[in-house]
């Protein structure tokens, strides 16, 4: 601490005397070129005179500038060693005008020597001019080093420090999906390229309405995977939108695909557009347990409640009550009336009719015994109550337009046969998603157990708004599907949404085991996790300590979030974030981006205008409609009759039949 001391010291009296001395030389170069002034006022000395005639000689005084230039450097000097208090209030301008003003002031003083008029007066004028432009320089340049020298930025987001370099090749197979971007890097604007090289490991896609995930991201996703001959299944949230665009990019790649494949939509508000089929198509149910999973796929659709309480008796019985009436009607007459309408129409049945139509399948009789036992021995409270929990959600659907839809074999759910591809929209109606939804539900829950099998052509599977369905087996076709070549794209709004329809396990399960994420604007809890998924980049930090002895500038590296939670839930219609999976032979080191999608917006605009129009199937009357309905109901009749008469013919099937005392 004294060796700091003593130097201190030592500095100050170092800047003192060559300021000092700047100041003599000035005074001596007011005394030589204004000694007629000083001669009148009486202030010249002979012992003066003398020491300046020997200044003089040293060519000091040859030129009018030289001395006023020596003194300025002197000054100079001093301001270099001088270490000012510093203050956050002091700026480069203000200091830079005090000495330019200073100088200009200093140098041009002397054209006042030139001045016809009194030599006092004249002298009094430059003194003061010189001197002031001398204290003006003084002041800047003191000024200049009470200035807080940092680079600390002025920016309010922080944006600069969090943008990263990212992905600018492009980068292609066979299943991959590529997006044209731009990103900003270091305050520059640069081209990059979205490589979802391995599609195959889902595509999770998120953003609130209005981010632009449909029309940056789905539509993209269509007309690549049509491009690249994909058998396809998209749920169309807002039908038309998707399928009209998927119809015309199927008419334009179609003749490209190795078997061309048939395009099929299904909606259910213009019969004429939709093509009829049945999601529980006998011949591609197995085994019980699809049964199962689809009566299950229903009931979780309309209980959203259910799914966090799955494995308790009250839920369980009416998914094992309704899983029955499926398989019963697999099972009889070679599932000639295996449909979703005739199932809600044997629900409506009588409880000995019910009972007893199902008591004669074997296969199904451990699943309906508890009810039996239930209404034989008079607990009515547990059959009308389990009952009621299937047939009540179960009649919402006894519309004679879903029958009509439901109950014909237009084309089966196997998308992806080698021999029978197809391209399929399913259209919703957001009026009536609500009601929609079992059934959209069933839709994609049979598909999925369908074509995540061996040997079947590429597919792809795309759900615009996942979260208005429940598709159960949407998980399993993430984890195993990209063995079997099925790309499976999700598009939701928000976390929060997919843990209303699907219990927090399965949610999570959904949301975690997808290997490509790509988010638009979202917020809460959903931002944070995203902002959890993403790696992390050294950026640079700067703190500023002001006292009143000393100012301190520290500087750090530290590794904070590449894309931080308020970043992605301030995002722009357009802008997305996320992180892409790579493939062995095709590694990407920068899998991280935060960058604009671009789209051709002019061209797109042309496309869509020049768009047909969906095709009308069939011509479809509301006679045709009532008469489907009321078949399907004359059917079930039948049924009741068939199984009764079965039954009574043979004597030892008399003890199958159910009938209350």
């Amino acid at each position: 601490m004294s060796t700091t001391g003593e130097n201190d010291q030592g500095l100050r009296k170092i800047i003192d005397m060559t300021r000092m001395i700047s100041i003599v030389l000035l005074l001596l170069h007011f005394y030589y070129y204004c000694y007629a002034a000083f001669a009148t006022w009486h202030l010249t000395y002979e012992i003066t005179d003398r020491i300046l005639a020997n200044i003089s000689r040293s060519g000091l005084f040859n030129s009018f500038q030289r001395s006023k230039i020596i003194a300025l450097v002197f000054l100079f000097i001093s301001l270099i060693g001088v270490r000012g208090r510093k203050s956050d209030k002091h700026n480069y301008r203000t200091a830079l005008a005090y000495l330019l003003t200073g100088l200009l002031l200093y140098f041009i003083s002397g054209l006042l020597l030139n001045w016809d008029t009194i030599i006092t007066t004249v002298a009094v004028v430059y003194f003061m001019i010189t001197a002031t432009g001398y204290l003006l320089v003084l002041s800047g340049g003191v000024m200049l080093s009470r200035i807080i020298r940092n680079n600390l930025s002025n920016e309010v987001f922080n944006k600069h420090n969090e943008t990263f370099p990212q992905e600018e090749r492009l980068l292609e197979n066979e299943y991959s999906i590529n997006l044209p971007a731009e990103y900003i890097f270091k305050g520059k604007k640069r081209n990059s390229w979205i490589n979802f090289l391995n599609a195959r490991r889902s595509i999770l896609c998120l953003g609130g309405p209005g981010s632009g995930k449909s029309f940056y991201i789905v539509e993209n996703c269509i007309r690549q995977l049509t491009a690249k001959h994909f058998t396809q299944f998209i749920f169309d949230f807002k039908y038309p939108e998707l399928t009209t665009l998927a119809y015309n990019e199927f008419l334009k790649h179609h003749k490209r695909y190795p078997v061309v494949p048939k395009f099929y939509t299904v909606n259910f508000s213009n019969l004429e557009c939709s093509h009829r089929c049945n999601p529980l198509f006998p011949e591609l149910m197995n085994d019980i347990l699809d049964a199962m999973d689809a009566s299950k796929t229903i009931l979780l659709s309309i209980n959203k409640t259910w799914s966090q309480r799955q494995g308790e008796f009250f839920v369980e019985s009416p998914i094992n009550l309704l899983a029955a009436v499926f398989w019963f009607l697999k099972k009889f007459q070679q599932g000639k009336y295996c449909t979703l309408p005739h199932a809600i129409e044997l629900l409506q049945m009588e409880y000995d009719k019910v009972f007893t139509i199902l008591n004669s399948e074997p296969e199904i009789r451990t699943l309906i015994n508890p009810f039996i036992n239930a209404y034989l021995n008079d607990v009515m409270e547990t059959v009308e109550s389990q009952f009621a929990s299937v047939k009540i959600p179960m009649g919402r659907l006894s519309s004679p337009q879903l029958y009509y839809i439901l109950s014909g074999n237009d084309f089966t759910l196997d998308i992806n046969n080698p021999d029978e591809p197809k391209i399929v929209c399913l259209g919703n109606d957001p009026v009536k998603a609500d009601a929609l939804a079992p059934i959209i539900s069933l839709f994609c829950d049979r598909l999925n157990k369908i074509i995540n099998q061996q040997g079947k052509q590429k597919c792809a599977t795309v759900y615009d708004e996942f979260a208005t369905l429940r598709a159960g087996s949407v998980a399993k076709v993430i984890a195993t599907g990209r063995s079997n070549n099925i790309v499976c794209i999700l598009a939701l709004q928000d976390y929060s949404q997919l843990k209303q329809v699907y219990s927090k396990e399965e949610a999570e399960t959904i949301f975690n085991i997808c290997g490509n994420v790509i988010s638009g604007q979202v917020s809460g809890e959903t931002a944070k996790l995203l902002a959890e998924r993403f790696p992390k980049t050294m950026q640079d930090r700067q703190s500023l300590s002001i006292n009143s002895n000393d100012t301190s500038i520290s500087k750090s590296k530290q590794l904070e979030h590449a894309i931080p939670a308020s970043t992605i839930s301030s995002l722009s219609s357009g802008e997305f974030v996320g992180i892409v999976a790579d493939n062995p032979d095709q590694p990407i080191e920068l899998k991280p981006f935060h960058c604009r999608i671009k789209n051709d917006l002019e061209k797109i605009k042309k496309e869509k205008a020049s768009y047909k129009a969906l095709p009308i199937v069939r011509k479809v009357n509301r006679i045709i409609v009532e008469s489907d309905f009321q078949r399907i109901k004359n059917e079930v009749a039948e049924i009741e009759v068939t199984v009764m008469q079965e039954l009574l013919a043979d004597p030892d099937k008399h003890i199958l039949i159910i009938k209350k005392d």
